[in-house]
């Protein structure tokens, strides 16, 4: 049987962790020399995918997450974030990778994580886009209709 207050718990830890992740990576992002703007914007893509989807089903931590990266902008981000376009994809995707990067850098994540990351948003970024444009476009078919 389900047991919500310890997937409630367990959330809350993964959601602590995490925010010791993100500030690591905002950390890099300001040595970095980025904008303000730009951190945020980073950010704002990161925290979503690492403490919103990743936790929708299951507390997952962001090792899961390297695997999860197609199912997430290759369709929920697509059809449930209704600010979701080619060019927010391609954006989400750089922030996730910087944020992976920043992982391993820091040796928060092993190497093979990464790689995989990257090599499924350099297989997929492409095809991702088009999804979404597609999706977006009121008179052509829902890829997302397979039936």
């Amino acid at each position: 049987m389900f047991d919500y207050k310890e997937y409630e718990k367990e959330c809350d830890r993964v959601r602590k962790d995490n925010g010791e992740l993100l500030s690591l990576f905002e950390d890099d992002l300001t040595n970095a020399g980025l904008s303000s703007k730009t951190i945020r914007r980073h950010l704002s893509n990161v925290d979503f995918y690492i403490n919103e989807y990743l936790l929708r089903e299951e507390p997952l931590t962001i090792e899961y997450g390297t695997a999860k990266l197609d199912t997430f902008i290759g369709d929920f981000f697509i059809r449930k974030c209704m600010w979701s376009t080619p060019a927010s994809i391609k954006s989400t995707a750089a922030s996730i990778k910087k944020f992976y990067r920043c992982m391993l850098d820091h040796n928060k994540l092993d190497k093979k994580y990464y790689d995989c990351l990257c090599d499924d948003i350099k297989e997929n970024l492409e095809q991702w886009q088009d999804e979404c444009a597609i999706y977006n476009d009121p008179d052509a078919p829902n890829p997302f209709d397979w039936f």
